[in-house]
C-alpha cells in the first residue's frame, strides 16, 4: 500500500473537515482532523459493505460516538462517493443532509445518529449483540464486524463503563473500537480531569487493547489485522492523535494540539485557515475538492468491494439453495413488516397484576417470536421479563449466543442504548425491561430512540405509589407525566415519536402489546403494575371489549343521560368502577373511559374523540401521577385527583387509603365536583 496517497487521502479529510466549520462558522474541526488517520485507513482497506446497495444487511457498521467529529465522517463518506462538495459545503444549514451532529441515513453510510457521548459506541455493542445473535441462528457465512470511534468524551461518560464491562463479559470479539487520544476536550487538557490508565481498565473488563501512534498508517492497519484477528475479546485500539493536526498559525508555525480548535472554526480559535489548507495541500480558495489520487484510492477500493460482494452472494446464494426455510425466516426477521402473531389465543389469569399478564404475554413470544431480544436490568423476576424465560428462552453467555435473554446488570441507560443499536443493526425486536421509576436512568436512549424512530419496547413495571414499602425512591410520580410528553414531541415524519401504554387490567394488557408489536416505526413503553388489578366489567368478552384500547381511549360502562365521565389509565381504571358505583346509588349516571394512551387517542379523528369524551360532558379524571398526566384529556373545566408530592413508605393498600386512591374517594370528589 503507498502510504504516500493514504496519507494525502487523510489530509482531503482534514482539509474538507476544517472547511465545512469554517463555512459554516460553527463547528469541532480539531478533532475531526486529528481522528482522520484512522477513519481513512477503515473505509479505503478495512470496512466491508455493498457500495451499490449500502442497506446489505450483513455490512461491517461504523458506529461514531463524537457526533461533534460529524465533519470527519460526512468527509471519509463523501471520498467513498456517498456525499457530494455541495452537500458538505452546506454543513449545519437548513434542510441540510449534512447536519451538526450525524442523523442515521443508512442510504448514505450513516448507522447512527449520536451527539450525547457515551450513546453512540453503546449502540454499537448492540449491533455486535445484534450480528452474534443472528450468525448462531443463520451461519458464520453472514458474519460482520462491528467498528465504533470513541472519543476522551465517551470514554468519561458514565455509560462507558457499563458498555466495556457487558462487551468484555460476551466477549464481542466481532466489537472493534477506536478511542482517538488526543489529550484535548471541548474546555480543558484531559489531564484536568481524570488520571486513569483506560488500557488497564478495559483490559480488567476483558478487552484486548492496542495503543498506537493514531496518526500513522501502518501502525494503524496492523492494529486493525490484530483486531480482526482477535477471536475472544473486543478490542480498543488507543490511537494517540494529534488535536487539529496540520494546521498552522498566520506566521506558519503549529498550531496543533490547542484546546481553541476543539469547538469552534479555525479562525476563531487564532489558526490560519489558509495557511493550513496550503499545509495540507489543498486551495484556500476552494477547498472542497478531492485529489485525484484519492478519487482513485477509493474508487479502487469501491471495486474490491464489489469483488467481495460477488464472492459474498455466492456464498449466500448457496446457503439459500441449500436451507430454503431458514432463508425465508432470515428475509422475515428484517422485515419491516410486523410480526404475525395470533393473541386471540393467550389466556390471561383473571384479576392479575398487569406485569403477570406481561409476562404471560412474553411466555407465548418465547417459542413462537424468534427474533425477539428481551433484556432486563437485573430485575427480571419483579419486572417479569422472566416470563421469556419461563417460555423457553435462556441468557446469552459468552461464546454462546443461542439464547435470546440479555441479562444486561444493573444499567439501565447502557441496557436502553444497547437496545437501540440491535434495532438499528436490523433482524432484530429489541425488549428491555425495569422498574418504571428508573426510567429516569434511560431517558437520554429514550429521546435518541423517538428521534431516530426505533421500535424499541419498555417494560416498566412498578407503576406508582402502590411500590409500598420500598417508598418514595421507588415510587413513580412524575415519570408519567414526563414519558407521555413523548407522545406529544413530534419526530421528523410528524408522528408521534413514542407510543406509551398503561393498560387497566390483564386483559388490555395483551392488547398493549399487540400494538407495541405491531408498531415498527417509533418506541413503545408500556406501563405495568405491581399490585393485582380487578378486571374492568364486561357484558360479553372482556378481551374482545379492550380491543378498543387500540384507539388510545375507550368507553368502558355508559349510563344512560351520563352526567360526568370519569376517565383514568392502569389500575385507577378499576377504582373508578368502584366509584361509580357509588355515584350511582346517589342517581348520578356516569361514563367510564380507559385512556391508556393520550397520544394514541389524540391521533383519532375528531368525530371519535368527540364520541368517547364529549366536549359538554364534565369529566374527572384519576391518576396516581401528577394531576398534569390527564389534564389534557380532562380539559380546562375538567378536575383531577393525582398525587403532587413524593410518595411514603407504607403497605400499598394503608396508601391507597391514605392518599384518596379509593371507590370512596372518587364518590366524595365527584359530588364536590359537581356541588351534589
Amino acid at each position: 500500500m503507498n502510504n504516500k496517497v493514504v496519507d494525502k487521502a487523510a489530509d482531503n479529510i482534514r482539509i474538507l473537515s476544517a472547511a465545512m466549520v469554517e463555512k459554516a462558522k460553527s463547528g469541532h474541526p480539531g478533532g475531526a482532523m486529528g481522528g482522520a488517520d484512522f477513519i481513512n485507513i477503515l473505509y479505503s482497506e478495512f470496512l466491508r459493505y455493498d457500495p451499490d446497495n449500502k442497506l446489505y444487511p450483513h455490512r461491517d457498521r461504523f458506529f461514531l460516538d463524537p457526533g461533534h467529529m460529524s465533519p470527519m465522517l460526512y468527509s471519509t463518506l463523501a471520498l467513498a462517493g456517498n456525499y457530494s462538495m455541495e452537500e458538505l459545503a452546506n454543513f449545519r444549514q437548513w434542510g441540510t443532509v449534512t447536519p451538526g451532529h450525524p442523523e442515521v441515513d443508512f442510504a448514505r453510510g450513516v448507522e447512527n445518529t449520536s451527539g450525547p457521548l457515551g450513546q453512540g459506541h453503546t449502540m454499537a455493542v448492540g449491533a455486535a449483540i445484534a450480528e452474534r445473535f443472528l450468525v448462531a441462528r443463520f451461519g458464520e457465512w453472514m458474519s460482520h464486524k462491528t467498528y465504533a470511534f470513541i472519543s476522551d468524551g465517551g470514554v468519561q461518560e458514565e455509560i462507558s463503563q457499563g458498555s466495556g464491562r457487558i462487551a468484555g463479559t460476551l466477549g464481542l470479539s466481532n466489537l472493534i473500537m477506536f478511542y482517538d487520544s488526543n489529550d484535548i476536550q471541548l474546555s480543558t487538557t484531559t489531564d484536568a480531569v481524570t488520571s486513569e490508565n483506560t488500557a488497564m481498565k478495559y483490559e480488567s473488563w476483558g478487552w484486548k487493547t492496542i495503543t498506537i501512534d493514531g496518526n500513522d498508517a501502518d501502525a494503524i492497519r496492523q492494529a486493525l489485522i490484530d483486531a480482526n484477528n482477535e477471536t475472544s475479546r473486543p478490542t480498543l485500539i488507543i490511537g494517540k492523535t494529534v488535536m487539529g493536526k496540520g494546521a498552522l498559525s498566520a506566521e506558519g508555525e503549529s498550531f496543533e494540539r490547542k484546546v481553541s480548535t476543539h469547538g469552534q472554526p479555525l479562525s476563531a480559535a487564532g489558526a490560519s485557515m489558509e495557511n493550513t489548507i496550503k499545509n495540507l495541500g489543498g486551495n484556500p480558495e476552494n477547498p472542497f475538492q478531492v485529489f485525484d489520487d484519492v478519487k482513485a484510492l477509493y474508487a479502487e477500493r469501491a471495486e474490491a468491494l464489489r469483488s467481495w460482494m460477488k464472492g459474498q452472494k455466492g456464498i449466500e446464494t448457496e446457503w439459500t439453495a441449500a436451507n430454503p426455510e431458514l432463508a425465508d425466516k432470515l428475509v422475515k426477521f428484517f422485515s419491516k413488516d410486523a410480526i404475525d402473531f395470533d393473541f386471540d389465543k393467550i389466556e390471561q389469569k383473571a384479576n392479575s397484576a398487569t406485569r403477570n399478564a406481561s409476562a404471560t404475554v412474553l411466555q407465548y413470544f418465547a417459542s413462537e417470536i424468534d427474533n425477539m431480544i428481551v433484556a432486563s436490568a437485573d430485575l427480571s423476576n419483579s419486572d417479569k421479563t422472566d416470563g421469556f424465560l419461563k417460555g423457553g428462552s435462556y441468557p446469552f453467555k459468552k461464546g454462546d449466543f443461542t439464547g435470546s435473554f440479555f441479562n444486561a446488570g444493573v444499567c439501565e441507560l447502557t441496557m436502553a442504548c444497547i437496545m437501540n443499536g440491535m434495532a438499528l443493526h436490523g433482524g432484530i425486536i429489541p425488549v428491555c425491561g425495569t422498574f418504571f421509576v428508573f426510567s429516569d436512568y434511560m431517558k437520554p436512549a429514550i429521546r435518541m430512540a423517538a428521534l431516530m424512530e426505533l421500535p424499541v419496547k419498555y417494560v416498566w413495571s412498578h407503576d406508582a405509589f402502590r411500590v409500598g414499602e420500598d417508598g418514595p425512591t421507588h415510587q413513580p410520580v412524575e415519570q408519567e407525566a414526563q414519558i407521555r410528553l413523548m407522545e406529544h414531541l413530534k419526530n421528523h415524519k410528524g408522528e408521534n415519536s413514542m407510543l406509551v401504554l398503561r393498560p387497566a387490567d390483564a386483559q388490555e394488557t395483551t392488547v398493549a402489546w399487540r400494538l407495541a408489536l405491531e408498531n415498527t416505526s417509533t418506541p413503545t413503553g408500556m406501563i405495568f403494575s405491581r399490585q393485582n388489578v380487578q378486571d374492568l366489567p364486561t357484558e360479553d368478552s372482556r378481551y374482545e371489549d379492550a380491543k378498543a384500547a387500540a384507539q388510545g381511549a375507550y368507553i368502558v360502562e355508559d349510563d344512560e343521560n351520563a352526567e360526568i365521565i370519569l376517565l383514568a389509565s392502569g389500575s385507577e381504571v378499576s377504582t373508578l368502577v368502584e366509584g361509580a358505583q357509588k355515584l350511582r346509588a346517589d342517581g348520578i349516571a356516569v361514563r367510564i373511559v380507559s385512556a391508556p394512551s393520550e397520544g394514541l387517542f389524540r391521533s383519532q379523528s375528531a368525530e371519535y374523540q368527540e364520541e368517547v369524551l364529549p366536549t359538554a360532558l364534565p369529566k374527572f379524571g384519576l391518576t396516581a401521577g401528577l394531576p398534569v398526566t390527564l389534564q389534557g384529556l380532562v380539559g380546562n373545566n375538567g378536575c383531577v385527583w393525582g398525587l403532587s408530592s413524593f410518595g411514603f413508605s407504607a403497605p400499598y393498600t394503608v396508601l391507597d387509603q391514605e392518599l384518596g386512591f379509593n371507590g370512596e374517594n372518587v364518590y366524595n370528589q365527584v359530588k364536590t365536583f359537581l356541588g351534589k
